[in-house]
């Protein structure tokens, strides 16, 4: 016998989709091109044009419609013409029913008006009882509310001419944005003729961001940024939303009534009852609303996820109980098919292109599908953290970009940090870089001491101005303030700082995110190895904004946002976004963007701005050359920012140190071949690094950084068990 499944059909049985695989623009020219053939046949009946079947059809509905018979195939041409112009209409509900109602209707009204055979039988029978209780006038008022009544189910609208004018305006929603794009560019040139320049805060400045249409290859639509920056000496215009791709792929989560009966079901069997809410798909999952009955406790429910996972066959499931803001609790379950997110569509979104914020940064879409932007003004500092192929190098490109559609070089400047040297350089040639890529650790920890020495020189604008913030100080806006852009510093690889000089770089960066956001310079480290010694202590407290991609371990996430829930995610951008005034994170997939995207919005910046000169607008760096650079009123001197300790051995004293897993003066001395006085001092260095321990005697030093290759591991390992001999023999 054939298995049947839930739904008591045969599961080898095939299934017959007559008009399943066909879309709902060709199954609405199907029924439109039926109504209207059999309108045809009505009319060719009535004239005797339709051969013996006509005839029939015209004494059949002659005898029921009376001189009513022309309704009908008025009424099979009326459904054709509905469903030529919708879009999606419901075809039994809404016309079938409404055109039965509405012939019935007037069938007893033509009969109540001009005798019981002017609407036929029909119009007899249905007029019979209104005459017999009511008079001729409310019997006709009747019949014909009816009639208006059913004229509305057809059309599926209200009686209001507002709401025929906004749903006309929804159906042709595409044909009025042309419309709208065109009007807005023509204006645009319109004023590119005159020659006016359009001033910064007190116009809108015009950004074009993309294509409008398969057809209009050349036309492009037009996106209003507003901003409240000082007159730009150069004419902004960020780069075209066509350098950049959109959404590509259709989220598809499978038989969502099945999956949310399964849920319903398991739970159950577990003795807890639950009634499911709405379901959100989103573009990487799909989330599950439920709202458990009184006296249900949300653990009890957290602690079914592995039977969840078993019964939907989705893994890696994840429970927020409960949802913040609702007395609900959410259960995501990923995609079968996911959505590549871009960032042209979430630039096109009105919390970025109409928000007056310089730092709005594109975040993604949540679970819902919204899309999320996050203000860097505020958050004031970022942490990124993930494991390798989770989508951290991504995110801090999308996060690069959002800011320089924004921005020009006059109000945004970056200092980017990254060892790795490869995956920050391609911005060397945007004129937003305040030096080229830093890739030196050594370079990078003077870096960070010059940008404390730059926090203080702007404190002391502030005070000078008296002011106490850089959002007070752009508003006044006088000729007499030196300028002062914002300033993003981006440490791609946290780590391997971290690693070489792990107490120059915990200090520096504490010191600047505990002072340095009323200056307007703002902290983003990344780092794929999101450990205790990395992200430590003294800086998660002083960056309360994190995103937890993808960990591989529970450890991971807590250490990045102090809860679990990052190890459970899928990946390619999926995070955890810990905002600094919330105590919960929130889900969000973060946007995709290739390089060839990148290295086509960075030759465009650069194009643009190759013969412009910013030099005098803020402080630069300088890493080659001469050691002093003067910048309007304040000198960077390198060689005092530099510590005068450093020895030209350290760095091969530090790799001796860490290959023999002992450190001591009198060791330096031998494989140096150096005098005590200067082994003396590199062992001082290593210990103020964090590389040795301190000094206990007259034994070598412990070395806190352990070799790759594990010799340090094997030293210590022999002395412990040299040291348990020795008490054994005792």
């Amino acid at each position: 016998m054939a298995k049947k499944n839930k739904n008591g059909n045969n599961e080898n049985s095939p299934k017959i989709k007559l008009l399943g695989e066909l879309k709902n623009e060709t199954k609405h020219s199907i029924f439109a091109i039926g109504a209207f053939v059999l309108g045809l046949i009505f009319v060719l009946s009535y004239f005797d044009k339709a051969g013996i079947a006509g005839q029939f059809i015209n004494k059949v509905f002659g005898s029921l419609f009376g001189n009513g018979y022309l309704l009908a195939p008025f009424l099979f041409f009326f459904a054709a013409f509905s469903f030529f112009r919708s879009i999606k209409p419901n075809l039994v509900a809404h016309t079938i029913i409404g055109a039965i109602l509405f012939l019935i209707s007037s069938l007893g009204a033509m009969t109540v008006i001009g005798g019981e055979k002017t609407g036929g039988y029909i119009g007899y029978f249905v007029s019979l009882p209104l005459l017999r209780f009511f008079d001729f006038s409310v019997s006709l008022i009747a019949l014909v509310g009816i009639a208006i009544v059913s004229v509305l189910i057809m059309l599926n609208m209200p009686l209001s001419l507002k709401s025929l004018w906004r749903k006309n305006k929804e159906n042709e929603g595409s044909e009025l944005q042309i419309n709208k794009m065109e009007s807005v560019a023509e204006e645009k040139e319109k004023n590119g003729k005159e020659g006016g320049k359009e001033e910064a805060g007190e116009k809108t400045k015009k950004a074009i961001i993309g294509k409008k249409g398969k057809n209009n290859d050349d036309e492009e639509e037009i996106l209003d940024i507003k901003t409240d920056l000082k007159k730009s000496r150069s004419d902004f215009a960020p780069p075209p939303l066509s350098l950049l791709e959109g959404d590509r792929g259709k989220p598809s989560s499978g038989d969502i009534k099945a999956n949310a009966n399964i849920i319903k079901r398991t739970l159950q069997n577990f003795g807890i009852d639950v009634e499911m809410g709405e379901i959100n798909i989103g573009p990487s999952v799909t989330q599950y609303t439920l709202k458990p009955a009184e006296g249900v406790k949300l653990s009890r429910i957290i602690g079914l996820q592995s039977d969840l996972s078993l019964a939907l066959a989705a893994h890696p499931l994840r429970i927020e109980a409960p949802i913040p803001g609702r007395s609900l609790v959410g259960i995501e379950m990923p995609n079968t098919t996911k959505t590549t997110l871009g960032l042209a569509s979430l630039f096109k979104e009105e919390g970025y292109a109409k928000s007056d914020l310089p730092l709005i940064v594109s975040l993604g879409r949540d679970v819902t599908g919204k899309a999320m932007f996050a203000n860097v003004a505020k958050m004031p500092h970022l942490l990124v953290a993930g494991a390798t192929g989770s989508g951290k190098s991504i995110y801090i490109h999308s996060f690069i970009i959002s800011l320089l559609y924004r921005n020009p070089p006059e109000s945004l400047r970056f200092i980017m940090i990254d060892p790795k040297r490869v995956e920050l350089s391609i911005y060397n040639d945007i004129p937003h870089m305040l030096a080229p890529t830093i890739t030196e650790p050594k370079k990078a920890i003077i870096t960070l001491k010059w940008l404390a020495k730059e926090m203080e020189r702007r404190y002391e604008i502030l005070l000078s101005a008296g002011v106490r913030d850089i959002l007070s100080y752009h508003k006044e806006k006088k000729e007499s303030h030196p300028p002062m852009p914002y300033l993003i510093v981006i440490i791609d690889e946290l780590a391997d700082l971290m690693a070489t000089y792990p107490r120059e770089v915990e200090a520096s960066i504490v010191r600047l995110a505990q002072m340095s956001r009323a200056v307007g310079i703002h902290l983003v480290l990344s780092t794929q190895r999101p450990s205790v010694e990395v992200i430590t202590g003294l800086i998660k407290a002083n960056i309360t904004s994190r995103i937890a991609l993808q960990v591989a371990s529970q450890i991971d996430s807590r250490t990045i946002i102090d809860m679990a829930g990052a190890e459970k995610l899928l990946g390619h951008g999926d995070m955890l976004y810990l905002a600094g005034d919330t105590g919960k994170p929130k889900r969000i997939q973060g946007p995709y963007i290739s390089e060839q995207e990148v290295k086509k919005v960075v030759n465009y910046i650069a194009d643009q701005y190759k013969n412009v000169d910013f030099e005098d607008m803020s402080p630069a760096l300088e890493q080659s050359g001469g050691n002093t650079k003067t910048q309007g009123a304040f000198t960077i001197n390198f060689d005092e920012i530099a510590d005068e300790s450093d020895d030209e051995l350290y760095e091969e004293a530090r790799q001796i140190v860490i290959e023999a897993g002992k450190a001591s003066t009198s060791y330096l001395q031998r494989r140096l071949k150096i005098g005590y006085a200067r082994a003396a001092r590199l062992v001082d260095m290593l210990e103020e690094r964090g590389v040795v321990g301190q000094g206990e005697g007259a034994k070598a030093r412990q070395v806190l950084i352990v070799n790759e290759s594990g010799d340090a591991l094997e030293a210590k390992a022999d002395k412990l068990l040299e040291g348990a001999g020795e008490e054994i023999k005792k």
